[in-house]
């Protein structure tokens, strides 16, 4: 006798900071949204990142009414990255849909995801065709960031993309191995590769709420990605100095000769001031340079959690130590 066919799995991970002013809308949203799935078994998972309003308390009570709600609740503020790797962590289902709550990233899109999941696309990813309510500047630094970002590293990096995406089990695997503590998971998301389709769609205002991400953040995150996947910064300091070197070297035999030849005085005190002050600021330069490298191998030396769990209600437990070389399921 056949065994029965069972559903596939999948589970819809939503990371969160402070979101109480949008939770109810986005739950009503997403049910909405799931109810016109049919033939996949869908489960939520709500990562509370050290929320200090209500979230974790609105999520709870979501679980008291629905049996497919779980929850994590980090013991503090661990950052989105981190929340993201807690989630993957305790995932077991066939596939992830990584979306935020604030409704910016239409959850209607989840149904086509899955139509081009069960093509047998393992990452579909969704990009973003305009993005509204976001300021010119943040528009611009993000177009630049990302090729900036394409020029220095041989991987294919998704422009305009985000965390909302439907990940193949597969590519969960993946992602879990990956322990540093320094992460930016949006290009975790190109490194790894796998069979990858695009989503085109245009980007909505948040519903309600405030983004947690200001240009102090986005910088970090930035500064993360470029030193996490490419030592160019390190090379082209280097570079740089050589050519101030080789500059610097031509410019005094110019000065020994005027003076062996024609008799000229050196050159007096601004410009030798000048050519200090320069060299000073390269070398200070390359030394932030180098100085933020190092400062990302002393972080991956301590070797310490990735994040710590304080509560949760998944069936089985959690393990509460989400540290490096450790998979958490």
């Amino acid at each position: 006798m056949a065994e029965p066919q069972t559903q596939p799995s999948l589970t819809v991970l939503v990371p969160m900071y402070n979101e109480e002013a949008v939770l109810e809308l986005f739950y009503e949203e997403l049910n909405r949204v799931i109810e016109t799935i049919p033939g996949i078994d869908f489960t939520y998972l709500f990562v509370d990142d050290g929320s200090r309003d209500a979230s974790l308390s609105i999520v709870k009570n979501f679980a008291t009414n629905d049996p497919r709600v779980t929850y994590l609740a980090l013991s503090r503020n661990f950052g989105k990255e981190r929340a993201l790797l807690a989630g993957f962590d305790h995932v077991t289902t066939d596939a992830v849909v990584v979306i935020d709550a604030d409704l910016q990233d239409p959850p209607a899109l989840i149904a086509e995801m899955v139509d081009y999941w069960q093509q047998g696309y393992q990452d579909v990813y969704a990009q973003r065709r305009s993005r509204k309510g976001e300021t010119w500047l943040k528009r611009a630094t993000s177009n630049a960031y990302y090729r900036v970002l394409q020029s220095v590293t041989r991987v294919e990096i998704q422009a305009n993309t985000g965390d909302f995406r439907l990940l193949d089990r597969a590519c969960l695997d993946a992602l879990t191995r990956f322990r540093e503590t320094e992460r930016n998971t949006k290009a975790l998301f190109s490194w790894i590769g796998f069979r990858k389709q695009a989503i085109l769609f245009d980007r909505e205002p948040r519903a309600a709420g405030r983004s947690k991400f200001n240009y102090r953040r986005l910088t970090n995150l930035a500064v993360d990605g470029i030193t996490s996947f490419t030592t160019t910064p390190l090379r082209v300091s280097g570079f740089f100095g050589f050519i101030v070197s080789l500059v610097a070297f031509v410019y005094l035999l110019v000065i020994v000769l005027q003076a062996l030849l024609f008799g000229s005085d050196a050159a007096g005190y601004p410009s030798l001031m000048a050519v200090i002050l320069f060299l000073g600021g390269v070398q200070l330069m390359s030394l932030g340079v180098i100085g933020e490298y190092v400062g990302r191998i002393f972080n991956e030396t301590k070797d310490r959690p990735n994040y710590l769990i304080g509560e949760s209600n998944l069936p089985g437990g959690v393990d509460h130590d989400g540290g490096p070389g450790r998979s958490g399921r």
